[in-house]
């Protein structure tokens, strides 16, 4: 019975990390929405500017600070926070910060929902038989081509491709590498957006957010995501485990 006390205790433990993240977010999602929008950035762009003018280093340290813990605890303004990146330090200064800040949050909670939950689901799943059992093989088989293709396609929400390789025991140097990799277009997108925000003020308009769904921006990225199942596919035609 002691030793019974103790596991289920351990495994409370190690599942608060992710309690704590699931209930912060969803705090977040009813009481931050309104802070964390591109009206709060339009109404605050000057003072923004004038942090960044006086104190540069502290600037870039409060957002890389603020980048992670959005990301790590699935909170709104993920978007919003890239577009300031590229407000305040350019295209590419704003998506390098991003990009790195995205990362490390999404890997702390990876890294919260496999101690959590991940161990446990993937033993299921590995000793599931039928279709689970399959998709768990295929899964695993294929663990590079899925992670790229998961952050590369604009519509798999960036807490769905943060949890699901947890609950997969994909490996951490896996999950981060293509995660930094993965998201660099769409953060290069919209820090190009946040970079022109100025003029974009200065005429009264709101940004054009759904740019990375014109034509010119989307079908690059397609071919991308495309480029990351082709090992799959040529795995399914050739029949090869191991390209």
């Amino acid at each position: 019975m002691l030793e019974m006390t103790q596991t289920q205790k351990s495994g409370w433990t190690r599942r608060l990390p992710l309690l704590l993240i699931l209930l912060v977010a969803a705090v977040g999602a009813f009481t931050l929405k309104d802070y964390l929008s591109f009206e709060a950035l339009r109404d605050n762009r000057e003072a923004l500017i004038a942090v960044r003018d006086s104190n540069f280093a502290v600037t870039v340290l409060g957002f890389l600070l603020t980048y992670v813990v959005i990301v790590a605890f699935s909170l709104p303004g993920a978007l919003i926070a890239t577009l300031t990146g590229g407000f305040l330090f350019g295209t590419f200064g704003g998506s390098a910060l991003s990009v790195t800040a995205a990362t490390l949050g999404a890997t702390v909670i990876f890294l919260a929902a496999r101690n959590g939950l991940g161990e446990k689901l993937k033993a299921r799943m590995d000793a599931a038989d039928g279709t689970v059992g399959k998709i768990a093989k295929g899964l695993d088989e294929n663990q590079w081509s899925m992670l790229f293709f998961m952050r590369l396609v604009p519509v798999v929400p960036f807490f769905v491709a943060n949890l699901v390789p947890a609950f997969l025991a994909v490996p951490l140097h896996r999950y981060v590498i293509s995660t930094f990799l993965g998201i660099i277009p769409g953060s290069l997108v919209y820090s190009s957006v946040g970079a022109g925000l100025g003029e974009v003020f200065a005429r009264g308009e709101t940004p054009n957010l759904g740019i990375i769904f014109e034509p010119h921006i989307l079908l690059p990225i397609l071919g991308l995501s495309a480029l990351s199942v082709l090992p799959v596919l040529i795995k399914a035609i050739t029949g090869k485990k191991d390209l």
